[in-house]
């Protein structure tokens, strides 16, 4: 039984400290404000219930008192509660209140400090809060008082003081806020400058003077959250600007997730500035129980030749089953190994296992007809392996076997694959090993289930696909998104023409890595397609 106020940041996952995500991961139960970004959100356990107690400005739907008495009454159960608050909790976040009401009553709780918005907004605008030539000193302020009223602030003391002044919850009050400082005697020329949505992808920056800043708030439809920022330090903005040069910032993309885990599109997406909502990635269920295809095959192991992966999950389910089993890897001695793509072989060579044959093309298809020609012409001396001479070009894996190791040519060799694969998986493999009459066992060992509550952000037209079955999973349950106005970014020749099937416009990455898939989205985003 514990509470922990975690402060999330002012947005950017990447801004939460190490012990806040640590702490969230545990948490059975969580209450959070609305300046949580989704991304932070989404650490959030599965199984952890979750509470939105979010307020804005002269909105309460939950009003304090019973925040307190949530956290109270959940804590009394046995709970770990976790109350996640943007920025950091007692920077105006009103967490020394919600602690009173635990303290009284011997609850234990913790503190996480978080990155306030006060520093982070301004250092995302490229605005240094304090210099040696501009301000020793620095002054946060809340423009939003107690019930509604606006705050009772010294303006002459603040003035008198010099330095930067940082105004928080200040979007309702900043024509008071600068006729304050005006009137307290500061020049009306002092630069001055907002900054809405601070470090997220959607953040604008605007720089002004305290004289022209309300004006200039008012044309451009300031809304909260925003910081504002008063002081000589607002004049290094545009030299230090950092933030606005990201490739992507303001561009909205969705990616549609094959797997669970760490995305690491979604990833260097956001470090490019880049807004993106995931749809919700499927279940994995290992099909390894005992008596499983997988545990019936393992036992005659020496029947085959070829080890064959479809996809990095693939790889990860075998290998842990393979560990979790007692099995020895030694076993697999004899066999050669065939990965569909740079991802999948990347898993592997995570657990030391080089890939005997990659295809061209990231696809069933492109593997199947490798696989064929292989087998067709490349009888291989039992527990053998085949090797290959490097690669000309990213795409040149279909190689032909070092010489020194073939004997020669027939139409059949006999090996025999053992295809490891999702359940229910794509037919192009199977049907064309089929047709070359390769033996092979096509064995399910995972299945996908998906979640049904996808949906598709109106004001967003581009999505990522690394997946044939990330793009029908999507064209399922988007219910909301016109197909043939969204723009697909696919890796692979087949993930595209899935999308094409839906209708949608389609571009096909030049390699089938992450990497190439986010160089096609940034040309597309630049109009260069």
């Amino acid at each position: 039984m514990k509470v922990t106020l975690i402060g999330a940041g002012p947005g950017d996952k990447g801004l939460l400290t190490l012990k806040g995500a640590e702490q969230i991961e545990q948490a059975d139960i969580v209450l959070y404000d609305r300046f949580v970004s989704e991304e932070i959100l989404a650490i959030i356990p599965d199984a952890a219930e979750k509470i939105d107690v979010g307020k804005s400005a002269g909105n309460h739907p939950v009003p304090q008192d019973e925040i307190n008495r949530l956290l109270l009454e959940k804590a009394t159960q046995g709970l770990n509660v976790v109350r996640l608050k943007g920025g950091d909790p007692f920077v105006f976040g009103r967490g020394g209140e919600e602690l009173e009401l635990l303290a009284e009553n011997g609850i234990p709780f913790e503190v996480v400090p978080g990155v306030t918005t006060a520093i982070a907004g301004a250092a995302y605008a490229g605005i240094p809060v304090t210099h040696r030539e501009y301000a020793s000193s620095m002054h946060i302020i809340t423009g939003h008082g107690k019930n509604n009223k606006n705050p009772d602030i010294n303006y002459e003391a603040l003035t008198k003081a010099g330095g930067t002044l940082i105004f928080m919850m200040g979007v309702s009050a900043i024509g008071d806020i600068c006729k304050g400082c005006i009137k307290a005697g500061m020049d009306k020329n002092t630069p001055a400058a907002i900054v809405e949505n601070a470090t997220k992808s959607a953040q604008r920056k605007f720089l002004a003077t305290v004289g022209t800043l309300t004006e200039t708030a008012g044309k451009n439809n300031i809304q909260s959250p925003a910081v504002i920022i008063i002081g000589k330090v607002c004049l290094l903005s545009q030299r230090y600007d950092w933030f606005s040069q990201k490739t992507l910032l303001g561009k909205h993309i969705v990616v549609a997730r094959a797997k669970p885990g760490i995305s690491k599109l979604t990833d260097k997406l956001r470090q490019l500035g880049c807004r993106v909502t995931e749809m919700p990635p499927p279940k994995i269920t290992p099909l390894t129980t005992p008596g499983s295809a997988l545990e019936k095959s393992l036992k005659k192991i020496k029947s085959y030749s070829w080890l064959v992966f479809t996809s990095a999950t693939g790889v990860n389910v075998f290998f842990d089953y393979l560990i979790d089993s007692g099995k020895d890897i030694r076993e697999l001695h004899h066999l050669k190994i065939a990965a569909v793509g740079s991802e999948t072989e990347k898993e592997l060579k995570k657990r030391a296992i080089k890939t005997d044959y990659r295809p061209p093309e990231f696809s069933g298809e492109s593997l199947g007809k490798g696989l064929s020609e292989l087998l067709k012409t490349t009888p291989s001396p039992p527990n053998s392996q085949l090797s290959y001479p490097p690669p000309k070009t990213p795409h040149s894996s279909l190689l032909t076997p070092n010489p020194s190791l073939l004997t020669p040519p027939s139409p059949k060799n006999g090996e025999k694959l053992l295809i490891a694969r999702a359940k229910d998986g794509a037919e192009d493999l199977t049907r064309i090993l089929k047709a070359e009459n390769i033996e092979f066992d096509d064995v399910p060992i995972y299945e996908k289930t998906y979640d049904t509550k996808g949906e598709f952000p109106a004001d967003c037209e581009i999505a990522a696909f690394t997946s044939s079955s990330a793009v029908e999973w999507f064209a399922k349950n988007a219910g909301n998104a016109e197909l043939n106005k969204i723009k697909a970014i696919c890796i692979g020749r087949r993930t595209a023409a899935s999308a094409q099937a839906h209708g949608m416009k389609v571009h096909i990455s030049e390699e089938s890595t992450i990497d190439s898939l986010i160089d096609a989205i940034t040309m597309h985003c630049r109009g260069d397609y």
